[in-house]
């Protein structure tokens, strides 16, 4: 079964465009992963400093790859400081049957 989630964050006032760049370069990087079905980021509209991640991976052993990536650790560890939370906040999804 596919592993779904969404990821989501907010820029703190003046760096969205750096939170965006961020978020793209890595976007690039995840698609390009074996397991992964989906990867699109989105801002909201009412707000644009909110950023959705809508992601799917081919099932849980390629979340967890995801996971062990080399180039996430990076990513993460330039997004916290320019952004409002501590960390992405994570929603995983069930399809409806």
């Amino acid at each position: 079964m596919n592993k779904t989630l969404f990821a989501e964050f907010t820029a703190r006032e003046g760096a969205q465009d750096e939170v965006a760049r961020l978020i793209l370069e890595y976007a690039k990087k995840v698609r390009e992963e074996e397991g992964n079905i989906a990867f699109d980021v989105y801002t909201r509209s009412a707000t644009p400093r909110g950023f959705w991640i809508f992601e799917v991976y081919r099932d849980e052993d390629a979340f967890q790859a995801h996971l062990k990536a080399p180039y996430g650790g990076p990513f993460n560890a330039a997004l916290v400081p320019l952004i409002e939370e501590d960390a992405s906040v994570l929603t995983f999804l069930d399809p409806v049957t």
